[in-house]
């Protein structure tokens, strides 16, 4: 382990307030969650890599064109299945199972603040996590199409943060939708919303 602080994550959270700012303007309301929404869990993991704090992204592999997050850039993770002991075991083991993080030198840190996502009717529960060293990246193929390595001074600085339009769909397209522009990949939606509040929860 090379001499870097080990981060931690500041209380009372950030909350909604810093989740909007990376949020189209028709996000920025509380969402009603509806019973049935299922639960899933992200992880946030970061790691030394060139001595200064990297996290990991990664690109979901398209399944087909009715895909509502297929090619977009997210956080590991996935839904909670009967099994898992704790919501943090669930994002430990979906990070396991699609990039290959090792449990065992995966430290949690704490979590995040929950977001529900209506296109998915996904209920997501963010956690922070650090290990020691970079992981030996394996990746879920059918799940995930590549890795993404962020260096935590990129994400913190303000020029990353942009604007753009992302089209939804044949017939919508969002305008001016917030975005973190990392090696000239759009990171927008709820991973954003996510990051962003983690970015402001963060303590080196």
């Amino acid at each position: 382990m090379n001499k870097l602080t080990i981060p931690t994550i500041k209380q009372p959270l950030p909350g909604r307030l810093a989740q909007f700012k990376m949020s189209h303007v028709v996000r920025r309301k509380e969402q009603i969650i509806p019973e049935n929404a299922r639960i899933a869990c992200i992880l946030v993991l970061l790691y030394p890599k060139k001595e200064e704090w990297h996290l990991v992204l990664i690109q979901r592999t398209s399944h087909n064109p009715n895909d509502r997050h297929g090619g977009q850039i997210s956080f590991p993770g996935g839904q909670q299945e009967e099994n898992d002991a704790s919501l943090s075991a669930t994002a430990i083991r979906e990070a396991q199972e699609e990039i290959g993080a090792d449990p065992s030198k995966i430290t949690l840190l704490g979590a995040l603040t929950d977001l529900y996502i209506p296109v998915s009717n996904f209920k997501v529960y963010p956690f922070v996590a650090y290990t020691n060293e970079r992981p030996n990246f394996e990746l879920q193929e059918s799940e995930v199409q590549a890795i993404i390595e962020v260096p935590l001074s990129v994400l913190q600085d303000e020029k990353t943060r942009q604007l753009t339009n992302i089209k939804i769909s044949e017939r919508i397209t969002l305008k001016e939708v917030p975005y973190f522009n990392v090696g000239g990949k759009v990171v927008w939606g709820a991973t954003a919303m996510m990051l962003s509040e983690f970015l402001e929860a963060i303590h080196e």
